[in-house]
């Protein structure tokens, strides 16, 4: 069964990758595929469903790259991408993408998700950060969020 979450992880898996490594996206989604096939990772593989969410996702990070970081850069106040956690920021990246480019994910639904990323592989500080941040892009997006002074 496929699971959307499942591939959120993913994806967050190569663009963190991408992110250390400094190297493409799709590189790294490459790597890990093939990590699973050589049962390199834990769990179970992806499914084809999976691969394709992962790879939607993590593509559309990767093309739309400027306007993300834009837009978080804009969100978070007190923080420069640069400054953030490596996590956070990707869990950031991908979620914008969705509140960007994804109508068919409600708004809310994303936001969840990057915060579970967050409580899943952040520090204890990460959930309310993503979670602040997310509700601001939301916001600015149009996709809902509260109101914000500018």
């Amino acid at each position: 069964m496929a699971s959307r979450r499942l591939a959120r992880e993913f994806a967050l898996q190569a663009l963190y990758q991408a992110d250390i490594a400094e190297c493409a996206v799709r590189e790294a989604l490459t790597a890990l595929w093939a990590g699973q096939l050589e049962g390199a990772l834990d769990g179970r593989s992806a499914d084809s469903e999976e691969v394709e969410f992962a790879q939607r996702l993590a593509g559309g990070v990767e093309d739309h790259a400027t306007d993300i970081d834009a837009l978080i850069d804009k969100a978070s106040a007190n923080w420069r991408l640069p400054r953030m956690p490596v996590v956070d920021r990707n869990i950031l990246r991908l979620a914008t993408f969705e509140l960007m480019s994804c109508d068919d994910i409600p708004a809310s639904v994303s936001i969840n998700e990057a915060v579970e990323l967050a409580k899943k592989f952040g520090d204890k500080d990460s959930r309310a950060f993503v979670n602040g941040i997310l509700d601001r892009i939301a916001f600015e997006t149009g996709r809902g969020g509260r109101k914000h002074r500018r």
